[in-house]
């Protein structure tokens, strides 16, 4: 059995008509703490969203966007760095699959993202989780981070080419 989510806000399937119900969430303290040792975050102190839950064919549509402050560190330098995300999502909340299809499908990029629901609620907030999981730089690089690495003596993948060794061989800039 997988572990309670770290930001659960569940809305009722029955309560969710086609006419859209706009919600709000947040996360507090203690769940943008734990969220941020889930996403290996240094920290996150803000995350929120809007949306209009829809029942769409026998599904839950939910549009909206979703807001984050972050912290990360700088995968080269280490120095904190503060990010501000703001994200639209579309996300289908679908009934739980009972079979596989046997065939193959393709998607594209105007289609939403989908997730099961439990057959008596969604879970919006989860979905949010999901949604800043995918959205946060999974390399973030501090500024000066190339100058950084150079006087560490790393080089960049221009001074590590084999076209900039040609061009060290010539003496050509």
């Amino acid at each position: 059995m997988s572990a309670a989510p770290e930001f659960s806000r569940r809305f009722a399937l029955a309560e969710i008509g086609t006419v859209p119900k706009h919600v709000a969430v947040a996360a507090d303290g203690a769940e943008c703490a734990a969220l941020a040792r889930r996403f290996g975050l240094a920290s996150l102190d803000l995350l929120s969203a809007e949306a209009d839950l829809t029942a769409v064919s026998g599904a839950i549509e939910a549009r909206g966007a979703m807001s984050a402050r972050l912290t990360q560190s700088c995968v080269a330098t280490g120095q904190p760095l503060e990010t501000r995300l703001d994200e639209p999502f579309r996300i289908r909340f679908e009934p739980p699959v009972t079979h596989v299809a046997e065939e193959e499908f393709e998607l594209d990029a105007d289609d939403c993202d989908a997730m099961e629901h439990d057959g008596q609620a969604i879970d919006l907030g989860e979905a949010v989780a999901q949604t800043l999981g995918l959205s946060i730089d999974l390399f973030p690089r501090a500024p000066n981070a190339d100058e950084v690495l150079r006087a560490a003596g790393v080089l960049g993948e221009a001074d590590a080419s084999p076209f900039a060794k040609l061009k060290g061989l010539f003496g050509k800039e």
